[in-house]
């Protein structure tokens, strides 16, 4: 069973332009206000995010042809 009081993951196919405006409007509302809001469906969920986060970068090249960026925030709750 896990821990997580809340989760939510989405995967879309979008353009290259696509997904760096969403990453672009993440990166806003975290330096803006200090949050991130989820919607889904028709409930709305606000994560707090502190000041200092443990970021994550990693890049991965199969050599079957594809690859993945991931990028990962991280913190304690409290």
């Amino acid at each position: 069973m896990s821990d997580d009081l809340y989760e939510h993951e989405t995967e879309t196919d979008l353009s290259r332009e696509e997904a760096a405006a969403k990453l672009r409007a993440l990166a806003d509302s975290l330096e803006k206000q200090n949050s991130v809001t989820v919607h889904q469906g028709e409930k709305d969920v606000t994560v707090s995010v502190p000041a200092r986060v443990s970021y994550e970068y990693e890049v991965e090249i199969e050599e079957a042809g594809s690859a993945e960026i991931e990028v990962s925030l991280s913190w304690k709750r409290g």
